[in-house]
């Protein structure tokens, strides 16, 4: 979760707000790669006079959605990790930037279930907490250039992201079966083993929502800085 982390996106290299970021050749893979680790914490910090919002921690306000058929609805969400996104690889490519992140993220909120979890029954609304322990996050970013006011920017046409966990998924859901702790103990021990599983069912949407804020805060980079201030030709 670009781990979002996380900066993402970023082919950020140049200097942002008086922070020295090392720009790199295209194919300077390794400099690519330290170039992009040390905007993480920085754009994770949000920039306000590019109007880059503070995404550690990210605040969601909503995810409502239907799948497999689990009905979800996650509100008021709080992700918090982001900051200490690892950065796995950054190629840079004519008109593509791919962005490879590992995080470990926590995500809290309010939510309601409804449906089935897999093969078990579920019902409850009340507080949840996800905690997800070395996800990564593969970005690919259509990119353009633009040429305006005297310089060239880039532009992001479309974006797309797979992700996977590599360490574990735990999750916690307050006030299952409306507080029947027999049937809301055996979901989570069927929950917390079956992690792999059950990730893929619940978290694509949330997951998908907050890469999808990572790309489109530090992509508003590109909107104030021109290519010739980010990259050596």
């Amino acid at each position: 979760m670009k781990s979002f982390v996380v900066c993402l996106a970023i082919s950020v290299l140049g200097v942002v707000q008086g922070v020295n970021i090392t720009p790199c050749k295209q194919d300077d893979t390794a400099c690519l790669k330290a170039s992009a680790q040390a905007a993480v914490p920085i754009l994770a910090a949000g920039i306000p006079n590019m109007g880059i919002s503070v995404m550690d921690p990210m605040h969601v306000d909503r995810v409502k959605t239907v799948e497999a058929g689990l009905a979800m609805d996650f509100r008021n969400t709080n992700v918090k990790g982001l900051k200490n996104c690892k950065v796995l690889m950054l190629t840079r490519h004519p008109h593509r930037t791919d962005l490879d992140l590992k995080c470990s993220v926590t995500m809290d909120g309010d939510y309601t279930l409804g449906g089935k979890l897999l093969i078990m029954p579920i019902e409850g609304s009340g507080k949840y907490t996800i905690k997800i322990r070395g996800i990564v996050v593969k970005i690919q970013l259509d990119v353009d250039e633009k040429a305006r006011d005297g310089g060239t920017y880039w532009v992001v046409k479309d974006w797309k992201h797979t992700t996977t966990v590599e360490k574990g998924v735990h999750f916690k859901f307050r006030n299952l079966f409306q507080g029947n702790k027999q049937l809301s103990d055996a979901i989570h021990e069927f929950a917390n083993q079956n992690w792999r599983d059950i990730f893929q069912e619940v978290a694509p949407p949330i997951v998908k929502v907050i890469v999808g804020r990572i790309v489109s805060e530090t992509t508003k980079l590109f909107d104030h800085v021109p290519i010739e201030e980010l990259v050596i030709r």
